[in-house]
């Protein structure tokens, strides 16, 4: 078996708006080179934890570290340098609709490099190759299809070839077939990019299909209730997880 590498390590992590504490002293590492999935029921905090993560918010206590560095106490360039290595996939897709898809993937190239114009379009038609969407680089997202719309967000979070990925909800609105696309391009990213993937879902078909490793979270607690790989936490001592990976992703919410 391959020695963990870890590439992410959050480290007593609380995270808090106001007197409203959302995950309460969490910690966890993502190892280098694999599918990571944040999972929980509403109001858990792993769309929280995710935007923790990149930088949106800052948390009330705790370290997130990128490589060693951390991004709770980084400034400036040296912050600028860690976001630099991770692209995000927000759960709308968060394109937008006046450009096309080939400017909409542009947009991280332009933010953080000093390339001309014609190297940053070369990129970005090769970005949207990888997902599959090069000949609809001229389209606009209304254009496209929810499933596609997802591919673009996708093209775009790996503009900067970041070496970690933040998926939010990727399958959120699609039906089976193209959910089940969208996993096997995550699949194919992470081997053949060899890409870090953290993942944001509840959805249980793509937890079974893309999950190396997934952390569940419990708003009862505030913490995390359950870590290990799919088929472990089938058998977990935990009824409410067991119940889930036994039955359907509705029992999450229950």
């Amino acid at each position: 078996m391959t020695p963990a590498d870890p590439i992410i390590q959050v480290r007593n992590l609380t995270c808090a708006f106001g007197e409203n504490v959302i995950v309460d002293s969490i910690s966890f590492e993502v190892n280098r080179g694999e599918v990571f999935v944040i999972l929980g029921g509403s109001g858990s905090g792993k769309s929280t934890i995710l935007k923790h993560m990149i930088g949106l918010y800052t948390p009330r206590t705790g370290e997130i570290l990128f490589e060693g560095e951390d991004l709770v106490l980084s400034q400036g360039d040296a912050r600028r340098a860690i976001m630099r290595r991770f692209g995000v996939m927000y759960q709308s897709g968060a394109l937008f609709g006046s450009m096309s898809l080939l400017e909409n993937v542009r947009l991280p190239l332009e933010e953080f490099t000093d390339l001309p114009i014609e190297a940053m379009n070369l990129i970005s038609l090769m970005k949207l190759d990888l997902v599959g969407l090069r000949e609809f680089a001229r389209h606009l997202p209304a254009e496209i299809s929810g499933g596609m719309q997802k591919r673009a967000a996708i093209a775009r979070s790996l503009a900067l070839d970041p070496s970690i990925v933040f998926l939010d909800e990727p399958s959120a609105g699609l039906d089976p077939i193209t959910s089940a696309e969208i996993d096997e391009l995550i699949l194919d990213l992470a081997r053949n990019l060899g890409l870090t993937f953290v993942v944001v879902t509840h959805e249980l078909p793509s937890i079974y299909s893309i999950a190396d490793r997934v952390i569940m979270l419990d708003k009862r607690t505030k913490g995390i209730v359950a870590t290990g790989t799919p088929d472990s936490l089938k058998d977990s001592e935990d009824e409410w997880v067991r119940n889930f990976f036994r039955r359907t992703s509705n029992s999450i919410s229950e």
